[in-house]
């Protein structure tokens, strides 16, 4: 485990955003070739896939990790801290690509399944959407999957847990940005100048009733505004203001529902003060949905990985772009805890080097599960 956690080490001094992992996607390439592993790389731009096969069986199982870093200056204090600025590896991507590479070099050399292991080396899964731009390119007409399988570091659980569940594990993400137009005068005489920065402001108190007011109690929803801008001078109503924010849901008529009458309320509110609203609102990843099977074969692998494998309660609010995986095949995404930490983007956050070994484990024990040795 030594030189995997060396190499999580220099893979976190080193990250790199999405679309721009050449250095990492290398890395991997040449880590998998060494293995006698059939390597393609440039799939969905910087992604790289291997190809194993041991026995005769005609079954493949996809096991994918995530390689891109987030745009975030690296606060930490350890000796392996990001040497770019404004990268880090605030999610443990680090730790996800070195755990796959880890299982692939186990099942190389001690094999134990029967069939055709794929594994996903993915990028850009923060926020730009890497695992659908691999699918776009071919990943499963090119290398047909039965099954995927993802796994996430999850500092909300102690270390040696394991937890996932069958349907939605995580939300759908969606993204908003309104621009309120018409505006612009002197501070001094705003009877002449309807006032732009005050209408974003009501804004922004209205849409954060919207959830509470406009879907049912019983559905999962959340709005949050997370930037508001306008404004360049103390004496000035500025022309424009804006400002952005984030939904997640679970249930598509939800969704729609929740950008209906956002788009209503912008319009509406703006309208009251002289102004107009420009919306942009992006569904750009949809809800993480687990099969049964596949969930209760994830739990399984934890089980004989030698983690405290249970049934999560309730889905998480954060998104993750294996959703689209999850949408062309079966699957399953399971949270491995990894104690007490900084959370998640965090600028501190450092993955826990003590997790290695459990999630090489569950990728091996997902893949003899997936593909079983024949009794004959």
């Amino acid at each position: 485990m030594s030189d995997l956690i060396a190499l999580r080490r220099d893979l976190h001094a080193h990250p790199e955003l999405g679309f721009a992992e050449h250095r990492t996607a290398g890395i991997v390439a040449d880590f998998l070739a060494a293995l006698d592993i059939e390597v393609h790389r440039g799939i969905g731009k910087t992604g790289v896939v291997g190809v194993l096969r041991r026995g005769g069986g005609g079954k493949t199982v996809g096991l994918r990790a995530d390689m891109d870093a987030l745009p975030i200056e690296d606060s930490g204090a350890q000796p392996w801290k990001s040497q770019h600025a404004d990268r880090c590896h605030a999610c443990g991507h680090d730790g996800h690509t070195v755990m796959l590479l880890g299982a692939a070099e186990a099942l190389a050399r001690n094999g134990g399944f029967d069939g055709t292991v794929v594994f996903i080396f993915q990028p850009a899964e923060e926020g730009l959407a890497g695992a659908q731009a691999m699918i776009d390119d071919g990943l499963f007409s090119r290398f047909p999957c039965d099954a995927v399988y993802a796994v996430h570091n999850w500092p909300e659980l102690p270390l040696g847990s394991a937890q996932t569940r069958t349907g939605a594990i995580m939300a759908a993400a969606d993204r908003f940005d309104i621009t309120v137009k018409g505006g612009g005068g002197h501070a001094a005489q705003p009877h002449l100048s309807p006032d732009t920065l005050l209408a974003a402001s009501e804004l922004v108190v209205q849409l954060n009733t919207l959830v509470a007011r406009a879907v049912d109690p019983c559905e999962a929803a959340l709005l949050t505004v997370t930037r508001i801008q306008g404004g360049f001078s103390h004496n000035m109503i500025p022309a424009e203001a804006s400002l952005t924010g984030t939904v997640r849901t679970f249930n598509p008529e939800v969704q729609d529902v929740i950008e209906n009458r956002l788009r209503e309320m912008a319009r509406h509110i703006t309208a009251a003060h002289g102004l107009t609203a420009d919306v942009r609102y992006t569904r750009y990843y949809p809800a993480t949905v687990n099969s049964a099977a596949e969930a209760e074969l994830a739990l399984r692998a934890a089980k004989s990985a030698g983690l405290n494998a249970s049934i999560a309660e309730k889905p998480a609010l954060t998104s993750e772009d294996f959703s689209f995986l999850l949408q062309a095949r079966p699957g399953a995404y399971l949270w491995l805890g990894s104690a007490a930490s900084r959370p998640l983007h965090h600028p501190a956050y450092d993955f826990n080097d003590a997790l290695i070994p459990y999630g090489v484990s569950w990728f091996c024990e997902v893949t003899r599960s997936a593909l079983p040795l024949s009794d004959s």
